[in-house]
């Protein structure tokens, strides 16, 4: 039996509690670079991916209320994958959950 670190709870507290407005969740998807197979690298990581009919959410999880680096990780991320259409940050130690304009 793995022990779940703290990051990974509130993913999951997050995903049972937006779980049924979206008809698809996945968590911890790599983004990686454009370069040949073997020179790729982990250029981003996205917490939580939503999808509801042509709508795709993302969500950032931090433990705790660190709004500015979510912010900056939500810039990258949004920049990777323009069809994204709303971005949130979900503090796990508080469970505030906020969108944000990035």
């Amino acid at each position: 039996m793995v022990k779940k670190i703290k990051h990974d709870i509130y993913v999951e507290d997050l995903c049972n509690i937006i779980r049924p407005k979206y008809d698809f969740i996945s968590t911890n998807i790599l983004l990686f670079s454009r370069k040949k197979k073997r020179n790729r690298r982990v250029i981003a990581e996205i917490d939580v991916l939503a999808v509801k009919d042509d709508r795709c959410d993302v969500y950032e999880v931090k433990c705790s209320p660190r709004v500015t680096k979510a912010r900056k990780q939500l810039k990258k991320i949004k920049k990777l994958m323009p069809e994204v259409d709303n971005v949130f940050f979900f503090c796990g130690s508080s469970g505030l959950l906020t969108e944000l304009l990035v």
